[in-house]
């Protein structure tokens, strides 16, 4: 499984970035080899669509859990679509950190998603 992380720059203990489809960059982290890699956000500067895009660029790239702080109504209904799984960011802890986080179990699943969109449960 993959696991990715909206980041601000490319360094792998860097902060979380406050938007997932703007975010400049996503720290994806492959459960199965252990390796961890930088993917460019491709939708970052878009005028709109910026989240739909997003979503589906980690749809391509076989993620299947997101680690965002918030994410959009559009792009949720994308991720959700494909069976991504959704949890919330701990604003005080780095990328590396949150994927620990999410690995010992205490990240709670993203349900609240802006415009009204109710992910999971």
């Amino acid at each position: 499984m993959k696991i990715a992380i909206p980041v601000s720059s490319k360094e792998q203990d860097g902060a979380v970035a406050a938007s997932f489809g703007r975010a400049a960059y996503f720290l994806v982290h492959d459960e199965t080899t252990g390796l961890q890699t930088i993917l460019e956000n491709p939708a970052a500067q878009n005028t709109g669509g910026a989240g739909i895009q997003a979503a589906q660029v980690l749809v391509d790239s076989g993620v299947g859990t997101l680690l965002t702080p918030q994410c959009g109504n559009n792009a949720a209904k994308v991720l959700h679509t494909a069976g991504l799984k959704l949890y919330k960011t701990d604003s005080n802890l780095s990328a590396r950190d949150n994927l620990k986080a999410f690995q010992q179990n205490t990240l709670e699943e993203l349900v609240e998603i802006h415009a009204g969109y109710h992910y999971g449960h």
